[in-house]
């Protein structure tokens, strides 16, 4: 009877332990910016400030190398991650991921890592291209509906990529829906801007960023789920 109480009680602390790796864990704790460096450094730079919880682009502050995009120290596979952001006007941004940190190599995240865009349609030279718009898979797929808030609201983001299936929800509504490294995926990426770049969306673990693209943009609530 007491061995199978024990084997019981192991059962239960395991299903606790894999339920509790499945739950959305923080990435910014709105006070610092511990688990985040500027890509192929080992620091952020001071262009990234925190305000009121949240954590904002500068770009007044980027002289002397102080801007760059962020990068975490984790990599992840599959996941679920969420992410509220809001743009200045005439502003740009992106949450890139699947990155692989080799600034030897890859000079920028996005010679890697796969962007979904965030940014003031209206205001932005990039809101006049197809598939540069806010909540795109940049540069690969457009949205067919655009439930982006005004400039200076905010925006809440997922982006959940599960064995190659990707989604993209933006203010809760899917706008991009596709499947990666398959031959379809192939296609799309020899159809874009992207296509002389070998390793361009080929990495299936990789780094989160939040991009410096010069722009002041705010982000908060950051939390992710592994799948």
């Amino acid at each position: 009877m007491i061995k199978n109480i024990v084997t019981l009680l192991i059962l239960i602390a395991m299903v606790h332990i894999a339920n509790a790796q499945k739950e959305f864990k923080p990435l910014f704790d709105g006070k610092t910016t511990e688990g985040w460096h500027t890509y192929g450094k080992t620091t952020v730079g001071a262009a990234w400030k925190i305000e009121d919880g949240t954590l904002y682009f500068d770009p007044t502050a980027k002289e002397n190398g102080q801007g760059g995009d962020i990068v975490t120290d984790k990599e992840y596979s599959n996941f679920h991650l969420k992410i509220d952001w809001k743009v200045a006007p005439r502003s740009n941004s992106g949450i890139i991921f699947y990155i692989h940190e080799d600034p030897k190599k890859y000079k920028n995240t996005y010679e890697t890592g796969l962007e979904m865009q965030v940014l003031d349609n209206d205001g932005h030279p990039d809101g006049k291209i197809t598939k540069h718009r806010a909540g795109n898979l940049y540069d690969l797929i457009k949205s067919d509906i655009e439930p982006v808030k005004a400039v200076g609201e905010w925006n809440t983001a997922e982006i959940i990529s599960d064995n190659g299936e990707l989604t993209f929800i933006l203010n809760g509504i899917i706008v991009v829906k596709t499947t990666l490294w398959d031959d379809n995926w192939k296609a799309l990426v020899a159809g874009s801007k992207f296509k002389a770049w070998k390793d361009f969306a080929t990495f299936k673990t990789g780094k989160i960023a939040l991009q410096d693209h010069g722009d002041t943009v705010w982000y908060r609530n950051i939390v992710i789920k592994e799948l």
